[in-house]
């Protein structure tokens, strides 16, 4: 049914109708509205799941982790320090191979404390093992945890679905929420394979001394990378089933003709397809590339996508300190090493702390990369606020 709802509130009645046994909450700005509408739904009784408060996000990962290895499907939200608190366990769920779904709504971490938007937390945590699937506007990120439970059940991996803080999560817009009939003909109920019971004793997670251990990152790797086939059946089926195209890997947007291609991901995209129809009004052709599952990787659809193009430019919401943009090196890893030296892909840092992307910022970066490559960028960094002293 479409209607005109908070996305906070549009991911927690999807979350609610894909039927997980275990919620674990802990309010943290700008996650806080999920799982308070996943308590009142709970507390109707319109979904029969066991809802735990707990006293930190690190025990709402335990609880989680725990009713997952036991057969449970389920479910917790998270954002920032949140997040990082987590981080110990976060890297156990993928090791042990549990299927369970958090919401990130993505926020800036600290020190100095930020509860504004960026994507430098769930970035942090990208080699943890999670599969990570990022919004562009609260239709997608609802859709997107319906096929995030199919895809971790199928995978036996975790899954992280990104949607940026407070400019998803805040945000009202129209978002068709599916009935109940239709999540539960897309995703059938959980049959656990590998629990720990009493009546069948036996460990996850257990000590690996070195003979074993590096076989575990091994597989772990190539279940990320297998992946990929369930990630694009599951997405083709949703587009078959809900008439929408949500998920996948990748999306583009007046890509084919474009002499300039932004390649970004999360609600940013919303603003450079606007500036795009813009540039094209003027004669300009500026072409998109939407990262929507970020891990695994979508290396080769990137490459299929630009290798005829020269002249790429990378805007992100993450940096990694002492190297630069986390994205942009991996676009530039999608490329083989005998196709890089003449290929331009630039680096743009934007948006972190909440600061505002405009359309001029984003023509500034479009009209600088026409001219010449950037190593890496700042956009709309503040240089007088700067002192030298502090470099």
């Amino acid at each position: 049914m479409l209607k005109q709802v908070e996305g906070s509130r549009a991911v927690a009645e999807v979350v609610a109708k894909c039927r997980p046994n275990v919620i674990s909450a802990y309010p943290i700005t700008p996650q806080t509205h999920i799982v308070e509408d996943l308590a009142s739904i709970v507390g109707r009784g319109d979904l029969d799941a066991e809802y735990v408060n707990v006293e930190s996000e690190f025990s709402a990962a335990s609880v989680v982790l725990g009713a997952s290895a036991a057969g449970a499907r389920a479910y917790s939200a998270t954002t920032s320090q949140g997040l990082l608190l987590m981080s110990e366990v976060i890297y156990c769920i993928a090791g042990m191979r549990l299927p369970i779904v958090f919401t990130i709504a993505n926020r800036a971490i600290s020190a100095p404390l930020s509860i504004w938007n960026d994507q430098q937390d769930s970035m942090a945590l990208r080699d943890a093992g999670w599969i990570q699937l990022h919004a562009e506007d609260n239709q997608e990120a609802a859709d997107l945890h319906i096929q995030a439970f199919k895809i971790a059940e199928e995978t036996h991996l975790p899954v992280m679905v990104c949607m940026d803080g407070f400019i998803l999560t805040h945000a009202f817009e129209p978002v068709d929420v599916p009935d109940q009939k239709e999540v539960d003909n897309f995703l059938p109920p959980f049959k656990p394979t590998n629990i720990v019971d009493p009546r069948w004793p036996r460990g996850i997670g257990l000590f690996a001394d070195p003979r074993f251990y590096m076989e575990t990152r091994y597989t772990l790797h190539r279940a990320m990378e297998k992946s990929e086939e369930t990630i694009k059946k599951v997405s083709e089926g949703f587009a078959k089933a809900f008439g929408r195209d949500s998920g996948g890997f990748i999306k583009t947007y007046k890509l084919k003709d474009a002499d300039v291609v932004v390649i970004s991901m999360g609600s940013i995209v919303g603003t450079i397809k606007d500036l795009i129809d813009q540039l094209e009004e003027e004669g300009k052709k500026v072409g998109l590339l939407q990262i929507c599952s970020y891990r695994p990787f979508p290396r080769r659809e990137i490459y299929n996508s630009l290798k005829d193009k020269m002249n790429i430019v990378v805007v992100e919401k993450s940096i990694s300190l002492g190297r630069g943009g986390i994205l942009a090196s991996d676009v530039r890893w999608s490329f083989p090493r005998a196709e890089k030296k003449d290929r331009n892909i630039s680096s743009f840092i934007a948006g972190l702390g909440g600061r505002n992307i405009t359309k001029n910022d984003l023509r500034y970066m479009v009209e600088k990369v026409e001219k010449e490559p950037v190593e890496l960028e700042f956009l709309g960094l503040k240089k007088e606020l700067i002192s030298e002293k502090d470099l």
